[in-house]
């Protein structure tokens, strides 16, 4: 069974050889701490750790469905403390040197007023070029006979628009101006859907995926009566034009408590929850005990117990295990991993995931030489 195979098959609930082996990846300071403990120098980015590591390979194809062109990234102020810098969105923040994945200090943000809406969605004409690369054709060949699972990306209807506009100002305008909210929501949804039916077309996809981060550990952002309003109706659009071309695995990337989006997201069509966070109250255990084989679940590996160390470790593979007999679920570390997690207590979690769950260990020198001294 190849890894495309395998991802199909547990994504649809039928027999697998062993479940895919993901993870979901790391801060950038972890890689700098661990390259203290073991981990080789030349591993500096998440996909040469997915290649150190012998993760099971899963990609997406290079359509762009958001703001197009971006802004201009660059750095408009530098200290020995902190840089000012203007991002690809536009945004105007503040980040410190001093060595942490802690989240900007934002100054200014690029969408404030609906005047601004007319100039700033010129960025989102599905018509703009660039959206597909130009060796298009070649690559459509090489996925053609691919052994890995391959998606399409369909951006975001509620997240992109808070990093555009602030959490604040989105907030306040789904109350003080909802058919703004209305008529943005609905653009964004023109936009993906334009751009990624060609796509659907030509290529046979495993998957889609959006991302919203749109829940902290006490909720959503905007009330479930809100989601159902502005989301629910585009995201629907979406997926029924996903489903059309037999795409029918759909992920959504929510960190936070998402308990009371998901009968929403599985209503618009949004199949499959990702990262599962557990700290934050989302359970895999009892995401399947309500939901059944109506939602799949990547993710829920609680990252506390990385932390705390090897029998936490144990407590929590063995914990997930029976739910990864079930089928509809690929267990990982429920976000990155924190530079709390030290590098062997991370070795130590791959090495006894793989054993639990007849995960066979990669054949790298690397990997099996440390696993061999923890």
């Amino acid at each position: 069974m190849n890894h495309r195979e395998r991802w199909v098959n547990t994504m649809h609930f039928r027999p697998v050889d062993y479940v895919p082996d993901e993870e979901f990846g790391y801060w950038d300071d972890t890689i700098t701490v661990w390259h203290d403990s073991g981990l080789p120098g030349w591993v500096r980015n998440l996909p040469q750790a997915d290649l150190y590591f012998g993760f099971s390979p899963r990609h997406t194809v290079p359509v762009h469905v958001g703001l197009r062109p971006s802004f201009e990234a660059r750095v408009l102020e530098e200290t020995d403390r902190h840089r000012i810098v203007l991002d690809g969105n536009g945004v105007k923040s503040v980040i410190y040197k001093d060595g942490t994945s802690s989240i900007p200090h934002y100054l200014d943000f690029s969408l404030k007023t609906r005047d601004d809406w007319p100039e700033f969605k010129k960025r989102l004409d599905p018509t703009t070029p660039g959206r597909y690369p130009s060796d298009w054709e070649t690559r459509k060949k090489a996925w053609a006979g691919r052994d890995y699972a391959l998606g399409i990306y369909c951006g975001s209807l509620f997240g992109w628009i808070r990093d555009w506009m602030s959490f604040e100002r989105i907030t306040v305008t789904c109350i003080d101006d909802p058919a703004w909210v209305h008529e943005m929501v609905e653009h964004l949804a023109d936009c993906a859907i334009s751009t990624i039916e060609r796509a659907l077309k030509e290529v046979d996809l495993d998957f889609a995926h959006f991302w919203e981060d749109m829940c902290y550990n006490q909720g959503p952002m905007i009330s479930p009566t809100m989601f159902r309003e502005f989301l629910v109706p585009q995201y629907k659009r979406i997926t029924d034009l996903l489903h059309r071309h037999g795409v029918d695995v759909v992920v959504v990337d929510c960190d936070g408590d998402i308990n009371q989006l998901v009968p929403l997201w599985l209503e618009a069509g949004v199949n499959a929850m990702f990262p599962i966070e557990v700290r934050a109250g989302t359970d895999p255990w009892e995401l399947r005990n309500r939901f059944g084989s109506d939602v799949l679940l990547l993710g829920g590996v609680d990252k506390m117990k990385l932390i705390q160390g090897k029998a936490a470790i144990d407590e929590e593979i063995r914990r997930i295990a029976p739910l990864v007999e079930k089928g509809g679920y690929i267990p990982h570390v429920d976000h990155r991993v924190p530079p709390d997690v030290t590098w062997e207590n991370y070795l130590y979690y791959l090495a006894e995931k793989r054993r639990v769950l007849g995960i066979p260990t990669p054949a790298t020198y690397e990997f099996q030489e440390k696993t061999a001294v923890a």
